[in-house]
């Protein structure tokens, strides 16, 4: 049996920010404090952004800036306590995954009686939050984690050499505005590496053991409309509608996997990223084809993932790939981010997530995972 659920209401397109107080004003609950969360300063100058705030000024506005990529679990303790005593209604996460994460995160912990960081890390594990009267609304400002569309979040635990994901089936987003005006100011390589993401998710969620019809839908039409048009991101004629497509791309993505999880490439992305400091989408876009040979043979339909991709064949789509990653500027080998070969052995046996290695079609040993690692070193 096929079952899909998602309940974000979801508005795209340029400008698209503009009906942001509209759905403020349908939510069923009196909003007053909204805390909005952004990943610089410069959003709050935003045209759309300020018309909004001048023309309801019967909310009370707090911005936060957040500009840490990854966020660390005290990050998130920190900013916590900063803000639980405000007693916010609302929450509007305008930034990219970390700080869409860190603002749904923070509806999970109002009510969470979190008294230190060490309760914090014990509730995150045991899944024992509460999610409460505040609500959240994403604004990705990059293409590429879906993060507005489903109800998890990644935070690291670098102390503990831990990814801890943060987790509640009533903590999607009220709504959330695939806005690409946002994306527009994204050097390529960070444009390229999300949008690489983004087409992990969808990979990822057309072979994963939860897939289903509509992820398998969505997932291709992801993969379709990011490949299609990733190219165009470095070509200055089209890179305004490029930005378009890959925020599509994105939504898509992040709605297929939304009931799926990720699968292998994450799980051996995290402790790349952690490490060495290997931006997210460069590491999932490095191991995507080494991970989708251990797994074509267990995916149903592999032929209709290749028509998606616009290619034949596996080989052709990892030399379609690296072209990707020399037309941004993008190392493909784990040597020149600085990774030693002597520590490939320890990077595998951190690489099996739960809820993740195991989401996988094929079941990667210890030894697979280190083949694949030196396959891109």
């Amino acid at each position: 049996m096929d079952k899909f659920y998602n309940p974000v209401r979801i508005y795209q397109g340029f400008h698209c920010v503009q009906e942001l107080p509209r759905v403020i004003s349908e939510i069923d609950r009196k909003i007053e404090n909204i805390l909005v969360i952004t990943w610089d300063e410069s959003v709050q100058k935003n045209e759309d952004i300020q018309g909004i705030v001048k023309e309801y000024s019967q909310y009370q506005w707090k911005f936060i800036p957040f500009t840490r990529s990854n966020p660390e679990v005290e990050d998130l303790y920190q900013l916590y306590l900063e803000t639980e005593k405000e007693g916010f209604d609302l929450i509007i996460a305008i930034g990219g995954g970390s700080v869409l994460d860190v603002g749904k995160s923070l509806c999970c912990l109002y009510d969470s009686e979190i008294t230190d960081i060490a309760m914090l890390r014990q509730k995150i594990r045991e899944k024992d939050l509460k999610k409460g009267k505040c609500i959240w609304i994403g604004v990705p400002t990059t293409a590429g984690t879906g993060s507005e569309v489903t109800c998890w979040a990644t935070i690291w635990d670098s102390k503990e050499n831990s990814k801890l994901s943060l987790e509640h089936q009533k903590n999607y987003a009220y709504a959330s505005f695939v806005d690409p005006q946002f994306a527009e100011t994204m050097p390529v390589s960070l444009a390229v590496s999300s949008a690489l993401d983004a087409a992990a998710h969808a990979t990822e969620a057309y072979w994963a053991k939860a897939a289903n019809l509509v992820s398998g839908g969505l997932a291709c039409q992801a993969i379709t409309q990011i490949m299609q048009h990733i190219t165009e991101l470095a070509e200055e004629q089209k890179v305004h509608m490029a930005h378009d497509h890959m925020a599509k791309g994105s939504m898509l993505a992040g709605m297929a996997f939304s009931n799926t999880k990720t699968t292998a490439c994450h799980s051996i992305s995290y402790p790349l990223t952690m490490h060495y400091h290997i931006p997210h989408g460069v590491a999932v876009g490095m191991l995507l084809t080494q991970v989708m040979n251990k797994n074509r043979p267990y995916v149903k339909d592999f032929k209709r993932l290749l028509v998606a991709y616009g290619v034949e064949s596996v080989e052709e789509l990892d030399k379609k790939i690296k072209d990707i990653f020399d037309m941004a500027g993008i190392s493909y080998r784990l040597r020149d981010w600085k990774v030693r070969k002597e520590d490939l052995s320890m990077l595998a046996c951190q690489s099996s997530t739960k809820g993740r290695i195991d989401n996988n079609p094929a079941e990667l040993s210890k030894e697979d995972i280190l083949e694949i690692l030196e396959t891109i070193y």
